[in-house]
């Protein structure tokens, strides 16, 4: 079916294609053909990327996250994820008295609407994911935390998360590293899913402080040395406690302890320790935070600043800038390296160092600063002289402490303006 699509040289040969498929697969739905359900199903999928409708595939993917395998279910939830969203209406019902169905009758229950019926029903899809929550296949957990996390509804998200609070604190007792922690192998699912449930419904957030702080602070001792237990998991950890700190005092201040630990206890010699401690500066200039350990994520973002990696320098001046509105004195200690950083060979770092000096400049910061960037724009490279020179020009404009020091700042620059456009003309 795909090379045949591909070969097409027009959108009405491609369309021809995809109606003679789309005949196919539904013969074969109507036959019941449970060998070919999850190649049909895969079709699908290609066809519903193309943009070609593919509703009529959406109880295929039911029928095959119904049996117990992890084959099937593979293939189905994948389907199901990309066929299917909360938005809409076949999962926007109304989820009333769901719970009271026994989860050990689901077999039978599953068996008689995926032969009776052929809409999807939102029931359908919370006894599933019900089942396959608790199910010992723990791939299969993470298939479903997985699909909860995508396609939920607010009325699922609210009926699951104690669900996904429970698998979030699980503890398997199979699992035993050289500290004794049995952090389960699904945690970053369940933190994943649990960031959608939140979102979707925000007063579901306190609910989970505690048992993200309590499985963070598990990940932190359970690094040998200076390496790092699961950064992956440290940091969804992380984003999750952003989410839930977000406009919340008292959770805020629930976490501020667990969030110096990583602050503090995070190696920045490898790329996993960056990438932590980075989360964990956004983290802590996101949720309602206080000054003290606001100015410890400004102090690593200033540590940032002296990296050889130009990427972990430009990320950290993305987040100066974003800083300078939280604590401006903070980010004003940091202020020589900014300048240096304005010297960079790189062309995304000067320019984007170059805007954060201009944020920084006040009116008694003005004289000593404007004397740096005259200074480098005599040195400066030739592209990059025009940048400099517009916000040296809107400084002085803006900030001037009277006309003659005014006058002698726009002397220095049109005089090395004229040298550089005598230069540019030989």
């Amino acid at each position: 079916m795909i090379r045949a699509i591909r070969a097409s040289k027009t959108a009405a040969e491609e369309r021809v294609v995809v109606r003679k498929e789309c005949a196919s697969i539904r013969a074969s739905v109507s036959d019941n053909d449970n060998d070919y359900r999850h190649h049909n199903l895969a079709k699908l999928m290609f066809i519903h990327m193309l943009g070609y409708p593919t509703h009529f595939g959406q109880l295929e993917c039911l029928k095959l996250i119904a049996p117990l395998g992890f084959p099937e279910k593979r293939i189905g939830y994948l389907g199901l994820m990309l066929l299917l969203d909360e938005r809409q209406e076949v999962l926007m019902l109304v989820t009333n008295s769901l719970k009271q169905y026994a989860l050990v009758f689901l077999h039978s229950y599953l068996s008689y609407i995926l032969c009776s019926s052929n809409i999807v029903d939102l029931r359908i899809f919370f006894f599933i994911i019900c089942r396959d929550l608790n199910h010992t296949n723990q791939y299969i957990v993470g298939l479903a935390l997985c699909a909860l996390g995508n396609i939920c509804s607010a009325e699922m998200a609210r009926d699951l998360a104690p669900e996904v609070e429970r698998l979030l604190q699980f503890r398997d007792p199979n699992i035993r590293k050289k500290n004794h922690t049995h952090i389960s192998s699904y945690s970053l699912q369940a933190a994943l899913c649990s960031i959608s449930i939140v979102k979707k419904v925000p007063d579901l957030a306190e609910n989970f402080v505690n048992p993200v702080v309590s499985l963070l602070k598990e990940n932190i001792m359970g690094g040998v040395g200076e390496s790092i237990a699961d950064p992956f998991l440290h940091i969804r950890l992380l984003r999750l406690l952003r989410v839930l700190g977000h406009g919340d005092a008292d959770a805020s201040d629930s976490m501020n302890d667990i969030l110096a630990q990583v602050a503090t206890k995070t190696e920045s010699n490898k790329n996993a320790g960056n990438a932590i401690l980075y989360e964990c500066v956004e983290t802590i200039m996101s949720i309602e935070d206080s000054s003290g350990l606001r100015v410890l994520a400004i102090n690593i973002l200033g540590r940032f600043l002296s990296n050889r990696d130009n990427n972990i320098r430009y990320v950290a001046l993305n987040m100066l800038m974003k800083a300078i509105s939280l604590d401006d004195q903070a980010v004003q200690r940091h202020r020589a390296t900014i300048l240096e950083c304005v010297k960079d060979s790189d062309a995304l770092i000067h320019k984007r160092a170059l805007e954060l000096v201009y944020l920084l400049v006040n009116e008694t910061n003005i004289k000593p600063l404007t004397k740096e960037l005259i200074d480098y724009l005599h040195v400066s490279d030739q592209d990059f002289k025009g940048d400099l020179t517009e916000k040296i020009c809107s400084i002085v404009e803006k900030l001037s402490p009277d006309k003659i020091w005014y006058i002698d700042q726009m002397l220095m620059v049109l005089s090395e303006v004229c040298i550089m456009v005598v230069g540019s003309c030989k």
